[in-house]
């Protein structure tokens, strides 16, 4: 049996398609028939050579949803669901290995230093090679955490907790009380920053604020019902600034959020947050230029600046479970469904930012 997928083997070079044989499936493993595959923002950085942990060749895609093929051996699912073939699941994205520093003594896996992330840093000459999304079949490995999904779930949609979703939803654990009578501003309307914002307004913030410069994210913003939307382009920093404090007293904003990926962010957010304020820095996820910052802003003004790097089993649960109460608003953040022999050309138009959430759907 053979599977098409897409390779990045040279970086700055549009994916080349092939149709590969399917390997022997390794000991607790899992033969998955992908039904839908995001396309994120990481990818495009992987393809410019930004991330250092990316090795070539490599098949691309750390988000997808599918149908178990063939289980060698048995495999229960995060809720204790024992899996059978023709199961719809989702998968944890990255693998941690349960032994280092991180994941044994400070129990913070998503800083195991081991951690394997498909479409990510594993090699597609690694056996056994499908070990990412941007492929017809996908092989999971016997660590892979993963979730038996409902046949009534939205699968499309679904796909968005795998990388941004969870990833917000660790950003949310940093924060000290709930957000009843907040305001919170993300900056960045990307999967990541919609995913951050929808989850501050049915947290109760009073006002959830979005700062971004595409209009096709602008329109999903609306439809989802964020209170405003500020358009970067059409604004100066300070009159972006001026229209945050506006609508909190002249104080500013108790959350801000940064979803953009870009270091350039990082200064206008911390102008934007009120004395005390939370600033939780969630998007930047490659190694960047660097910024000067004056951190008076930050001792004078007692802030606290959280760093949070992707996210955990915990993270990834809470994450299927928000979507799967709340499709409707997920549903409006994808804007193309693509084949995966038209990848290319969903990558031109994520990063001429043209669209919301890419998916694949059609292999």
């Amino acid at each position: 049996m053979k599977a098409k997928v897409a390779v990045l083997e040279e970086f700055n070079k549009p994916l080349v398609l092939k149709s590969v044989e399917i390997p022997e499936i390794p000991s607790g493993g899992l033969l998955v028939k992908l039904v839908a595959s995001g396309v994120c923002g990481s990818d495009l950085h992987i393809i410019e050579g930004k991330d250092p942990r990316v090795p070539l060749p490599i098949i691309l895609g750390h988000e997808g949803v599918g149908e178990v093929v063939e289980i060698n051996g048995e495999k229960k699912d995060l809720n204790g669901v024992s899996l059978r073939k023709g199961d719809l699941i989702i998968w944890n994205r990255g693998i941690v290995c349960g032994e280092c520093f991180y994941c044994k003594v400070l129990n913070e896996p998503f800083l195991c230093e081991n951690r394997k992330v498909y479409g990510i840093n594993r090699s597609f000459s690694e056996y056994p090679y499908l070990l990412g999304a941007f492929s017809e079949y996908i092989i999971l490995e016997e660590k892979t955490e993963v979730i038996k999904l409902s046949l009534k779930v939205d699968l499309e949609t679904m796909v968005i907790a795998g990388c941004s979703g969870a990833t917000a939803v660790h950003a949310f654990d940093y924060l000290k009380d709930n957000l009843l009578g907040s305001t919170v501003v993300v900056q960045g309307g990307g999967p990541l920053g919609l995913f951050s914002a929808a989850l501050a307004k049915y947290q109760g913030a009073k006002n959830v604020v979005l700062i971004t410069g595409s209009l096709k994210r602008i329109e999903v913003a609306q439809k989802i019902g964020i209170d405003l939307v500020i358009k970067r382009d059409e604004f100066t920093e300070e009159e972006r600034i001026k229209k945050v404090y506006d609508v909190t007293y002249g104080k500013g904003a108790d959350v801000v959020i940064e979803a953009t990926g870009f270091n350039s962010a990082i200064t206008e957010g911390i102008k934007l947050l009120r004395k005390g304020g939370t600033y939780l820095i969630v998007g930047i996820a490659t190694p960047q230029d660097k910024i000067p910052i004056d951190f008076y802003d930050i001792s004078s003004k007692n802030l606290n600046v959280q760093g949070v790097w992707v996210s955990d089993a915990r993270h990834f649960r809470k994450a299927v479970t928000f979507i799967e109460k709340h499709e409707d608003i997920f549903r409006e953040m994808i804007t193309h469904r693509i084949s995966l022999e038209e990848i290319n050309e969903g990558l031109k138009l994520l990063k001429e930012k043209k669209a919301g959430k890419i998916v694949i759907n059609r292999f």
